[in-house]
């Protein structure tokens, strides 16, 4: 998995979809993460088909919706999502919510059953707090490869990233808003940081999360910004940058819905 993907959260304009996915694989970007949920599965898959680049070099990732977790929804679910993207399999598929019918033992089943099929390469969680994938990793009949999670230099996740680096356990984390939606630009410690690098504090925070060993799938639109994002590997943190921006102090969840398992 490509430790730098790119996100398409809030890309439903089909054209707007479809060029931002295009310059995205043109810049470099080999890892494309979308969903069931953000009705734009037609058009990645159009930009896929659309670009120069062959299906083996792509890490596709896609994810099931939490009304759709149960056993044959997640087999409806999946199929439906290849034929939009118009894959025969998709790298990763993802558990979106582990809200609504999700249930361990029955969702999981169906996803170990598409990737025996050959449907799916590996399975994925989201939003799962440590209690919730310790369980799955506990329930799976197939490994459990990632949990995609919020994760930027205002929500560190320490204790996820602690229980994914346990010697029984082999998970990726994976970071979605890794720029915090912008906001990492008003990071102060960030902005000292960047010009150290001449970098923007966005390129800074990508790197902080590779330096994390963690996966980060930002979300851009327009060559410049995607561009930057990409040029973001270029930026290598020194440890002492990187435990200046290990102790920002402030915390600041932005995806926080009242469904969400941290609260409950």
């Amino acid at each position: 998995m490509p430790m730098l993907g790119f996100g398409t959260y809030e890309l439903d304009e089909y054209d707007e979809c479809v060029e931002s996915v295009k310059t995205a694989i043109e810049t470099g970007y080999r890892h494309i993460d979308t969903a069931e949920g953000y009705d734009n599965e037609s058009a990645v898959g159009d930009a896929i088909a659309e670009s120069d680049v062959s299906r083996e070099e792509l890490f596709v990732a896609t994810k099931v919706s939490p009304e759709n977790l149960d056993y044959d929804q997640v087999l409806t679910s999946a199929e439906e999502s290849l034929d939009r993207l118009g894959l025969d399999y998709v790298d990763l598929l993802y558990v979106h919510w582990p809200t609504d019918e999700y249930e361990a033992d029955d969702t999981l089943e169906a996803f170990a059953e598409l990737r025996e099929e050959g449907l799916i390469r590996e399975i994925g969680v989201s939003n799962f707090t440590v209690d919730l994938l310790r369980e799955a990793v506990e329930e799976a009949e197939e490994p459990i490869f990632a949990n995609q999670v919020e994760m930027h230099p205002l929500l560190q996740q320490d204790d996820l990233r602690e229980f994914c680096a346990g010697e029984d356990v082999d998970v990726e984390l994976v970071a979605y808003s890794p720029i915090a939606r912008g906001d990492v630009a008003d990071i102060p410690e960030l902005r000292a940081v960047a010009e150290k690098y001449d970098a923007t504090p966005a390129q800074l925070s990508l790197a902080w999360c590779r330096e994390k060993g963690v996966t980060a799938i930002p979300k851009a639109s327009g060559q410049e910004y995607i561009q930057e994002n990409w040029r973001s590997l270029g930026v290598e943190l020194d440890e002492e940058d990187v435990e200046k921006i290990d102790d920002i102090d402030r915390e600041e969840r932005l995806i926080d819905p009242d469904r969400a398992p941290w609260n409950q």
